[in-house]
């Protein structure tokens, strides 16, 4: 017969006390966000109140606004397209960026090379590019893509190379103790210690992405959040320009927790909180 193994009351008792504290962690904080939503709709009405509709829509218009938006099918067309262009100018910003963080960070001449340039471009806004986009490359899926792209890879590189530079010398002289050549540093010590500093870099760069494609729909889009945003000026309708406004918010704050998420699910070996 197999002896059946029995778990120590104490064990028991601590695990129990373990789940409890989690469920009570997790009620404190929906309450939390409850009792935070409840406060700003107070403090939205009372605003939308006192400064009248042509200033501040209300909740309630607002929601009519994206219902009659969703109906007419402008909202999702306009969320696809602009979740669309942000997803893959900010991924071709992460795939480029990073590797070219990593080489500055670790090969001198390479930084010298490149360092003129990622200073000098990092520091020109997005939207000084958008006629230029236009014209290079027309009022496509195009043109927005690599503004979004642009807004991307500087903000990758930098964290790149401050996560590569940041790695101990003791971890990289006790791989070259042990033997390890450069390629091989590089593999086992340089990317995994820097990944923690790329999946900021690239959180960042997802807020950025946001900035820029609403001027770049403004300009040449006839889809878009930005180009309803802009369409809702020119119709005069303050109620869709809240809606663009939330769902901006709404959108990035869901991008950012699934990258969160994936992130730590499986990237944590490598330090990623």
């Amino acid at each position: 017969m197999t002896p059946v193994v029995q778990t120590p009351a104490p064990v028991r008792a601590a695990a129990t006390q373990r789940t409890r504290n989690r469920g009570a962690g997790v009620l404190r904080t929906a309450a939390l966000w409850t009792a935070s939503a409840a406060i700003g709709l107070g403090v939205w009405s009372f605003l939308a109140w006192w400064y009248g509709p042509t200033t501040i829509a209300s909740p309630g218009e607002v929601w009519s606004a994206a219902r009659e938006l969703a109906e007419s099918g402008v909202l999702w067309s306009s969320i696809r397209a602009s979740a669309q262009r942000v997803l893959i100018g900010w991924a071709l910003g992460v795939v480029i960026g990073a590797p070219i963080g990593i080489l500055m960070g670790r090969v001198s001449v390479v930084r010298q090379l490149l360092d003129p340039y990622i200073e000098f471009f990092r520091f020109i806004p997005p939207i000084a590019f958008v006629t230029l986009a236009v014209v290079w490359f027309g009022i496509g899926e195009t043109s927005k893509v690599v503004l979004i792209f642009y807004t991307s890879v500087f903000i990758v590189t930098v964290s790149a190379i401050a996560a590569t530079v940041a790695i101990s010398e003791n971890k990289l002289q006790a791989a070259t103790n042990l033997g390890a050549g450069k390629l091989q540093i590089m593999k086992t010590v340089v990317l995994p210690s820097s990944v923690p500093g790329i999946v900021t870099g690239a959180r960042l760069a997802m807020g950025n992405s946001f900035l820029t494609i609403v001027s770049a729909e403004i300009v040449a889009a006839d889809r878009g959040i930005g180009s309803m945003i802009w369409q809702a000026r020119n119709y005069g309708r303050i109620d869709w320009t809240f809606v663009g406004i939330i769902v901006l918010g709404i959108m990035g704050f869901v991008f950012d927790r699934v990258l969160r998420l994936l992130s730590t699910r499986y990237l944590s070996r490598y330090g990623v909180k």
